[in-house]
């Protein structure tokens, strides 16, 4: 569950070794604080209630790097196979030691030194280490032999280690304070842990008091829209995506945006198992919270309806394969509540079997209520949340190019079908028109024909797989019309639809319930083909109109035009909540020129001045392969990308760390080529690199082995993101010299904040080996970092960086002219500069990251005619060219 919510195992590594006499007991991760204290009992109560015995303070830490670190010294002992010292793995959660030391050890037991716990405040009592919540920290069992390598893969990744215990086999846990000799707990774990009496909870349902939806009486589709559009769940989610890092691992087939103007629209995420083969995993999320609110066995239904409506897109092993998690947030303690719970279980329960889904996990929070003072009075209320049932469906890929996009792709030519799965239903009840006008309704839409879905499950993944849909999208928030309206926002183009006379249902119901269905793109050729296997496969699919070249849109509906007008304008309604919070949470000048400037975005115009192309085979298997060190420090995260494109290139990449070269079990001597990677080194609390940086320049045994590779005229070195900004601080670009208050560096992007885009990149001509022939090119490529933007302390610098071509990366806008315009440059870097490169052409330093799209299903977007015609991703060049320079 570490990356993108989806993980995979070995199956020698699927069963835990049953606790043994004399294991180690062992616990990894940060030191124990105060901190989560109370946070369990708090979890499952009321807030409000019991005051005095809880404590509210408690929050749990949420520290990234420690967890980052705990995971490779995890990975590290996966990847040796049979060879894994790991015998059994616990991570520490609710409970803390009390609960993740007694759970590894049971049944055989345990004895527990309490002062061998690493703790970060000596002040802690023995209670408070035993039962504090601190988090990035695992439990676990290795044999006494073991002990040795795994400790050194500690020390290699910088993470505490300790063995806390041993293994006793008497059945009881206990724990031992050698400060005075007691021995504070004593358990018999089978009285703890055994078996327990079951509960017993005696619910009551109560019925809810619903009322029919009643909307005004000349209510109009442009009407609805100004108002459905701009609900939050409706809406752009641009203020969340952007600010997260959506590329990371460069395993990321399918993130959240899609379409040329990259819009937060995708229905599925897709992840790859490797770099070199195209299989992996996919994963969706189903909710329908208000819903619940009328009845809980529709909410559970229409849960997994959506869930497997978005997963659809993504070509898939089997309907059989897909997998649920299940994440119950509930106030299950007041009056109805626990029935309405009970009965969206078993509701869920009898589709998933219809089905043949199962759910194999999830989390429950069943404390969502809280006591509130009434405005301005003495009285009190509870508060509480919806019944909420979130799923997230995942299954196996067996190849992740295959997956489908909302955005239309054929503008002037497309055809759209409609695939109901509703059985000609339109129910309003929970919808977001009924949200926008402050009613619930009084019947939500539910999964009518259960295997009609199945059918039609099965029946889209036939078509994907013959390559016979070119977009498709799923009717849900919003309705039918948001679901339209989102797919030509995404594919910047028009569309024309008619919806025939619909048996004389009303304009609003058709266009804005939110019952189960899809809406598909194929080609006019595909048309009569997509709709003959869909009649034979009994899924009704209707022919509804067609994609257009500019950028109209024109719905009827029995004959009426019910909605006419300009694509760009209702994106724009589309987009306004989230232009209104990102105003709070950015840069509001950087805000308002990104949403002046939608309006004009188009496709933008990539250009190649070369043929990309494949690596020679024999080159890949050849012996003599130069070798690079893939450079890390505490903190990086691009170094298996990095790596892995080296590798596809013709390099021996060495996985190298910082720690590796102080302790002197290698040295930079041995390689050709370095590359200092991307992430956030010691978190950047010091800013951009400063940390990584310090290390190298204040201990002279290193600097000298630095200043010995960056002299040496048979090396060459990458820097990436942090790595770019590494390298301008130890003066290696652009060129040596320089004075250090004069040494132009990277600060603070210009929106002040981390920016993760997929940008235009014009490749200037320059002396860099690493773009030999690449100049004139536009590419696009991923940015993920929050302080990219160029500064030049004098501009004297400026001016000889640009004369001598020491910046060969520029940003560049949809028509490939040089930009300073957000988003367009992401940072606000001068003259668009993203990076630079030494006079002799040996050195690279580059904000965006080229390693995370060196293979074309890596690319956020890429022009429909360049998935047919070139055979490689372009950037992979820029890897070849080091390795071509190196063999010359």
């Amino acid at each position: 569950m570490f990356t993108g919510g989806i993980g995979q195992i070995d199956s020698c590594h699927t069963e835990k070794t049953k606790p043994e006499e004399g294991m180690l007991v062992v616990k990894i991760g940060g030191p124990a604080y105060r901190i989560g204290l109370g946070g369990g009992a708090a979890s499952s109560m009321v807030q409000g209630e019991n005051e005095a015995e809880l404590d509210f303070n408690a929050v749990q830490r949420g520290d990234a790097e420690m967890e980052q670190k705990v995971n490779r010294v995890i990975r590290a002992c996966v990847e040796m196979g049979e060879e894994n010292p790991i015998a059994s793995i616990h991570d520490q959660g609710a409970g803390g030691n009390c609960n993740v030391l007694k759970e590894i050890s049971e049944p055989a037991g345990a004895r527990i030194e309490i002062r061998k716990i690493p703790v970060g405040d000596e002040t802690l009592s023995v209670l408070e280490i035993w039962v504090a919540e601190y988090q990035e920290q695992d439990a676990l069992l290795l044999r006494a032999p073991d002990a040795g390598i795994f400790q050194e893969l500690c020390c290699r990744e910088k993470v505490p280690f300790a063995i806390v215990g041993r293994i006793t086999d008497d059945g009881l846990i206990v724990l031992f304070d050698d400060s005075d000799g007691s021995t504070p707990v004593r358990l018999e774990l089978e009285h703890v842990l055994g078996s327990m009496p079951r509960k017993v909870f005696q619910f009551q349902r109560v019925s809810p008091s619903l009322k029919p939806l009643r909307l005004p009486s000349q209510l109009t589709v442009r009407e609805a829209l100004e108002r459905v559009l701009r609900l939050v769940s409706v809406g752009s989610k641009r203020f969340l995506t952007n600010k997260v890092d959506r590329s990371v691992t460069g395993l990321v087939a399918q993130q959240q945006c899609v379409g040329p103007l990259q819009l937060t629209l995708s229905d599925v995420s897709v992840i790859a198992q490797s770099h070199f083969h195209h299989t992996g995993a996919a994963t969706a999320i189903g909710e329908k919270p208000i819903l619940g609110l009328l009845d809980p066995g529709s909410m559970a239904r229409m849960c997994l309806g959506e869930a497997l409506t978005n997963l659809v897109w993504a070509q898939v092993s089997h309907l059989e394969d897909v997998k649920c998690s299940g994440n119950w947030m509930w106030p299950a303690k007041l009056e109805g509540e626990g029935a309405a719970l009970y009965d969206t279980a078993v509701a869920l329960r009898d589709i998933l079997l219809e089905l043949g889904v199962s759910i194999d996990g999830g989390k429950d929070s069943l404390s969502m209520a809280a006591i509130a003072p009434l405005d301005g009075l003495s009285e009190e209320e509870t508060v509480k949340t919806p019944g909420t049932l979130v799923l997230s469906a995942y299954v196996t890929c067996p190849d992740v190019t295959g997956t489908i996009t909302p955005d239309l792709k054929l503008p002037g030519r497309g055809r759209l079908l409609f695939v109901d799965l509703s059985c000609g239903k339109h129910r309003l009840g929970g919808s977001a028109l009924a949200h926008v006008y402050g009613q619930l309704g009084d019947e939500p839409p539910d999964v009518e024909d259960v295997q009609l879905l199945r059918r039609a499950f099965d029946t889209v993944q036939t078509l994907i797989k013959r390559k016979l849909v070119t977009s498709g999208h799923d009717r849900s928030d919003g309705g039918l019309v948001t679901a339209l309206l989102e797919m030509a926002f995404a594919g910047d183009c028009g569309i024309e639809v008619d919806l025939g006379n619909s048996e004389g249902e009303a304009v609003i119901p058709v266009l804005f319930s939110e019952e189960l269905g899809l809406i598909l793109e194929v080609s006019p050729d595909a048309e009569n083909m997509v709709c003959q296997v869909m009649e034979k496969a009994g899924v009704p699919c209707l022919p509804i109109g067609r994609c257009l070249q500019e950028p109209q849109v024109r719905i009827c509906l029995g004959g009426d035009t019910v909605l006419e007008g300009d694509v760009r304008e209702l994106r724009d309604l589309w987009e306004e909540t989230s232009y209104q919070i990102e105003l709070l949470q950015a840069n509001p000048t950087c805000v308002r020129q990104e949403r002046l400037g939608l309006k004009q975005r188009r496709s933008p115009a990539y250009t190649l001045s070369f043929t990309p192309r494949v690596t020679d085979p024999d080159l890949l298997k050849s012996q003599t392969r130069p070798r690079i060190a893939i450079l890390r420090e505490e903190g990086s995260n691009g170094d298996r990308e990095m790596a892995s494109a080296f590798h596809l290139a013709g390099f021996e990449p060495w996985d190298v760390t910082m720690s590796d070269l102080v302790s002197g079990s290698t040295s930079l001597s041995l390689f050709r080529g370095v590359a200092f990677v991307g992430g956030f080194s010691f978190a950047d609390v010091l800013d951009s690199a400063k940390g990584w940086a310090g290390v190298i320049r204040f201990n002279p045994g290193l600097w000298n082995q630095f200043e010995e590779f960056f002299h040496r005229t048979d090396t060459f070195s990458l820097g990436v993101c942090n790595g770019c900004q590494l390298m301008a601080l130890l003066g290696w670009v652009p060129w040596r010299g320089i004075e250090l208050a004069c040494q132009p560096r990277f600060i603070r992007n210009q929106s002040g904040r981390f920016e993760s885009r997929f940008c235009n990149l014009r490749i200037e001509e320059s002396p860099s080996l690493m773009l030999k022939g690449m100049a004139g090119s536009v590419l696009g490529v991923w940015v993920s970092h929050g302080e990219g933007r160029v500064f030049f302390p004098e501009q004297t610098t400026l001016t000889q960086v640009q004369e001598q071509h020491l910046a060969p990366f520029r940003f560049v806008d949809d028509d490939g002219q040089v930009t300073e315009s957000y988003p367009l440059n992401p940072n606000g870097s001068t003259a668009g500069i993203a990076g630079f490169c030494s006079p002799d052409g040996r050195h690279l330093a580059m904000m965006p990251h080229p390693e995370r799209t060196f293979l074309s299903w890596q690319w956020g977007w890429m022009p429909l005619q360049w998935k047919d015609s070139i055979e490689a991703s372009p950037w992979l060049r820029l890897f070849q060219n080091a390795r071509e320079w190196c063999d010359q």
